[in-house]
C-alpha cells in the first residue's frame, strides 16, 4: 500500500492553486452550468450546447428549473446537461454526456485501504417539445459491475452488500443501468404541466437530486458517506411517478420498490412498487431551488429483513450562476421498528475560473452499521461520525465538448473515542483522480 502520508502529501499540493490562479476572476467560467443561448450549430444535424437549458418550462428571468436526476429540480442557473446534442429530425433532439473517472484513494487506519479503481456514467437521452407538452427517453448506464463488488474504500460509509457481507467502510459500485425511464409533459395551462415519469430502472420523487448530478459534487471523486440516507433511491427497479409543475413549484408523488440493487449488477430486477414517497420543491428564484419529501420503504436493506423504513428530507440547492454553486440538506430515516438515524451534508463547489476549481464537502451520521458481526459488543450501536473533505481540480478542454479535470482531496474524520481501537486516532482519506467528460 503507497503510505497515506505521502499521497495526502500530493493531494495537499492539488489543493493548492499554482500563482498563475491568482487571475482576474471578473470572467467567469463560461462552463458552471447556468444558461446560455444555444451555441451556433457546427454541421448541420450536430451541435455542440455547452450549456443548453433543456426542459426548462419558461424562458423569464426568474423562472426556469433545471433537470437534476429522476424528476427532481435544481436551480435554474445549473443549466441543462452538457455535452453533444444531435438534431435527430422530426423535432427530436439527442443528447450524449457523461464522465469516466480514473481515481486513486488510499484511506488510512486499521480498517483503511487503498484502490485505484475507474467510476463512469454515459446519459443517452432523447427530447421532443410538441403542441401539447413534451417527450423524454431517458438512459442512463455505467461499466462500474466491472469493479469489484466491494466496491472502493471510503471510511465511514455503509450501505449494500458485497458476496453475501454488509459493505462497511465501502462504496460499491453502481449497476449497469442506473436509468431507462420515460417521461411525458402535459401542457395543462399558461407554464403548468402534468407529467408522469417511470420505467424499469428510475428513481421516484424523494431526496435531493442524486449527488452525481448536482453541480455542488461535480468535481468530488468520491461518494458521500450519507449515501444512504439521501441518494440509495438513485437507481430503483421498477418507479411510477405523477406530478404537477409550474416554474416555480412542483409537487409530486411515486410508487417505487424499496429495496436496494442486489449484488448481480448487470440485470434488471424484477419490480415490487411496494413502496411510495412524496415531494414538493420550489423554486423561488433562479438562484434556489428548495425542496422537503417523504417517504415508506418496504425492506430497504437485504440484512434487515421485516425492517422498513419512513425517510424525510430536506435541501437547499444554491447556483449564483457564475461558477459558484453550494447544497445544504437533512434527512432523517425512521426505522420500523428501530431507532432514527440522521444525517446533515453542506458541499460546495467553485469555479474560479476557467481552469480552476476548489470543492469541499462536510457530513454529519448517526450509524449503526459499522460493526455487521453479530458477535461483536458494538454491533448495532449508534455512532456519530463527521466526515470533512476538500479538493482541488485542474479543467483542460481538450476538443469540443470534451473536457479532462485533474485534482485531488484529502479528507478527515470525528468520530467518538469508542471507534478509535477500529479506525485509528486520526483516520485520513487522501485521493488523486483524473476526469474525462463529455460536457461538464
Amino acid at each position: 500500500m503507497l503510505k497515506t502520508p505521502l499521497l495526502a502529501g500530493a493531494a495537499a499540493l492539488a489543493l493548492f492553486p499554482l500563482s498563475a490562479a491568482a487571475q482576474d476572476h471578473s470572467a467567469h467560467d463560461p462552463h458552471a452550468g447556468h444558461v446560455m443561448p444555444a451555441a451556433e450549430p457546427k454541421a448541420a444535424d450536430a451541435v455542440d450546447h455547452s450549456a443548453m437549458d433543456h426542459g426548462a418550462m419558461s424562458h423569464g428571468p426568474s423562472a426556469t428549473p433545471a433537470e437534476g436526476s429522476g424528476t427532481a429540480r435544481l436551480p435554474a442557473n445549473e443549466g441543462g446537461h452538457s455535452g453533444l446534442h444531435i438534431d435527430a429530425g422530426d423535432e427530436w433532439m439527442v443528447m450524449a454526456h457523461g464522465f469516466a473517472w480514473g481515481v486513486y484513494t488510499d484511506q488510512s487506519g486499521p480498517r483503511g485501504d487503498d484502490k485505484a479503481y475507474v467510476q463512469s456514467m454515459a446519459m443517452l437521452s432523447g427530447e421532443k417539445t410538441t403542441e401539447w407538452g413534451r417527450i423524454q427517453l431517458k438512459s442512463m448506464l455505467s461499466l462500474e459491475p466491472l469493479m469489484s463488488n466491494r466496491g472502493y474504500p471510503n471510511l465511514f460509509a455503509t450501505g449494500e452488500t458485497a458476496g453475501g457481507e454488509p459493505l462497511v467502510d465501502r462504496q460499491h459500485p453502481h449497476d449497469l443501468f442506473m436509468e431507462l425511464a420515460a417521461r411525458i409533459d402535459v401542457n395543462v395551462g399558461d407554464n403548468a404541466r402534468l407529467f408522469v415519469y417511470g420505467g424499469p430502472v428510475g428513481e421516484p420523487a424523494i431526496g435531493p437530486s442524486a449527488f452525481m448530478h448536482r453541480s455542488s459534487a461535480r468535481y468530488n471523486p468520491e461518494a458521500p458517506i450519507t449515501h444512504h440516507w439521501f441518494d440509495s433511491t438513485h437507481i430503483t427497479y421498477g418507479v411510477a411517478t405523477l406530478g404537477y409543475a409550474t416554474p416555480q413549484f412542483q409537487v409530486e408523488g411515486s410508487v417505487f420498490t424499496g429495496r436496494e440493487p442486489n449484488e448481480e449488477r448487470w440485470g434488471i430486477e424484477t419490480p415490487r412498487f411496494d413502496s411510495w414517497s412524496l415531494r414538493g420543491t420550489w423554486n423561488p428564484s433562479r438562484s434556489l431551488a428548495m425542496q422537503v419529501s417523504h417517504g415508506f420503504l418496504k425492506e430497504p436493506e437485504a440484512f434487515h429483513p421485516g425492517e422498513n423504513e419512513h425517510r424525510t428530507t430536506a435541501s437547499i440547492h444554491w447556483n449564483n450562476g457564475r461558477g459558484l454553486s453550494a447544497t445544504g440538506a437533512f434527512s432523517a430515516k425512521n426505522r420500523d421498528p428501530g431507532a432514527t438515524l440522521t444525517a446533515w451534508l453542506a458541499e460546495v463547489n467553485w469555479n474560479i475560473d476557467d481552469r480552476h476549481t476548489l470543492f469541499g464537502r462536510i457530513e454529519n451520521v448517526k450509524n449503526d452499521e459499522l460493526f455487521s458481526d453479530h458477535d461483536d459488543p458494538l454491533h448495532d450501536v449508534p455512532f456519530r461520525v463527521s466526515k470533512f473533505q476538500a479538493g482541488y481540480a485542474y479543467r483542460l478542454p481538450i476538443s469540443g465538448p470534451l473536457n479532462l479535470a485533474l485534482g485531488g482531496s484529502i479528507a478527515a474524520f470525528d468520530k467518538p473515542r469508542a471507534l478509535e481501537a477500529a479506525y485509528g486516532r486520526n483516520p485520513i482519506g487522501a485521493t488523486v483522480f483524473a476526469r474525462l467528460s463529455i460536457g461538464h
